[in-house]
């Protein structure tokens, strides 16, 4: 079976990858000639545990190819993929036109009846815009060759994405067409083997559970973030109150950890587009409105808690920071609280130096020369005035407290994820602040 998929970003080349891995005969398609050419070569654009591996293995054995036509990649593909970018645009709605333009590229070039699969994040309608789209170029070129759009979002998490596609929880087809489910549920079958399901619907029904489900997401990270503010306030301990609730099946434990909030490429986007989508359709979303202010507002949290210590005097300060990106895992910056943390100690005057296994690099591209960089989680903190943990990465939960200590000039840590204990940094004489918890 051949398949094209348009995008190499982080869906489109994890999707294309593990499906080479199970023996599917794949193209991946984008218009960016160096990232193809480095693709080639083995160089990926993202960092993705185990992905790099995959891609190697694969294009080794030739089930796994890369290209900058589309024109010749789907002559003999099956099903095509597309899984271009949908970033916000300012009212907070998906920009559609990199995924239409493919639409469209492919009614101009395809010879065979195929089914067009909208992999990327889309509002509900766009598998009709699709069609239209297509439709288009198949009537331009006056063609009556037979094509089915369906929608196929992905369900990957930053960190674990290789994982999520091989073993995936259930798997989301929508389609209208008998034909399309059959093809679908041929190119699925080795990923169905261990009971995994996969469930077929409308195409509106599965282009909003995608929605839905990030949503939802959202919004118990930004409960138990307000739930956290409130602990600190009444004196509860939050990670008490987290287990507490936790060990309840209908909440579960999952995504109930305090912390700075959400970011990354898909909880901010998707859940201004669900509000943006429902305001079109005279529906206010009361809760999530609520969810994404909470999330805004707990990206501040950390540094209210640095301001607050210092005496609103953060001047001639200079601070680590341990963690880079959104989450670990990932060296993915996109609406990182990092980024808002940085930006406002460095609006009060202070001096940064951070430190990320992974995503240095891509805070460069950011930031720029307005912070300092380290290469050594214990180097980033001589001579500075605290320590900000913003990032969980598992290397920071077992560290040296005694060279921490040595290095700083005040032992005081700010921890926006909890990663320590508080009682196990008091008895090591630390100040210590953290998430849900009144230390002072």
């Amino acid at each position: 079976m051949k398949i094209t998929v348009i995008g190499t970003g982080y869906v489109g080349l994890v999707t294309g990858t593990c499906f080479a891995e199970v023996g599917v005969d794949v193209t991946c398609v984008d218009i960016d000639k160096t990232k193809i050419e480095n693709l080639k070569k083995g160089v990926l654009p993202i960092y993705e545990p185990g992905l790099e591996e995959l891609v190697l293995r694969n294009s080794s054995k030739g089930r796994l190819h890369f290209s900058t036509s589309l024109k010749d990649s789907i002559a003999e593909s099956e099903v095509a993929f597309i899984a271009v970018g949908t970033p916000p645009g300012e009212d907070g709605s998906a920009d559609l036109k990199y995924v239409l333009a493919v639409a469209a590229e492919i009614g101009e070039h395809m010879i065979n009846t195929m089914v067009v699969v909208t992999k990327s994040t889309v509002p509900v309608g766009t598998a009709k815009k699709v069609t239209a789209a297509v439709k288009e170029q198949l009537t331009k070129r006056k063609s009556d060759l037979e094509f089915f759009v369906s929608s196929n979002p992905e369900f990957l998490k930053e960190g674990a994405a290789i994982e999520d596609f091989m073993k995936p929880d259930r798997i989301v087809v929508g389609t209208d067409n008998t034909k399309a489910e059959e093809i679908m549920k041929r190119l699925y079958k080795p990923f169905l083997m261990n009971g995994h399901p996969i469930i077929f619907m409308d195409i509106p029904s599965a282009e909003m559970t995608k929605y839905a489900a990030n949503a939802m997401l959202a919004t118990k990270i930004s409960f138990m973030n307000d739930v956290a503010n409130l602990c600190e306030i009444m004196g509860a301990d939050v990670n008490m109150v987290r287990k507490g609730i936790g060990t309840d099946t209908r909440i579960g434990p999952k995504f109930i950890y305090p912390g700075v909030g959400y970011g990354g490429s898909c909880f901010p986007k998707d859940v201004k587009a669900l509000i943006k989508t429902a305001k079109e359709n005279n529906y206010n979303m009361r809760i999530l409105n609520a969810v994404e202010e909470v999330n805004e507002l707990q990206k501040e949290v950390l540094f209210n808690k640095v301001r607050t210590h210092f005496n609103n005097n953060l001047k001639g300060k200079t601070f680590a920071l341990w963690g880079l990106s959104f989450k670990p895992k990932t060296d993915d910056m996109r609406e990182a609280p990092s980024l808002v943390i940085i930006e406002k100690l460095l609006k009060a005057g202070a001096s940064v130096v951070a430190y990320d296994p992974v995503a240095q690099h891509e805070a460069q591209k950011i930031l720029g020369d307005t912070i300092s960089y380290s290469t050594n989680m214990y180097d980033v903190l001589n001579n500075t005035d605290a320590l900000l943990i913003v990032t969980e990465w598992p290397e920071f939960r077992v560290p040296d407290f005694e060279d921490i200590a040595k290095r700083l000039t005040s032992k005081v840590i700010f921890d926006g994820r909890n990663v320590f204990d508080s009682t196990d940094m008091k008895n090591l004489g630390f100040e210590y602040y953290c998430i849900g918890i009144k230390t002072k």
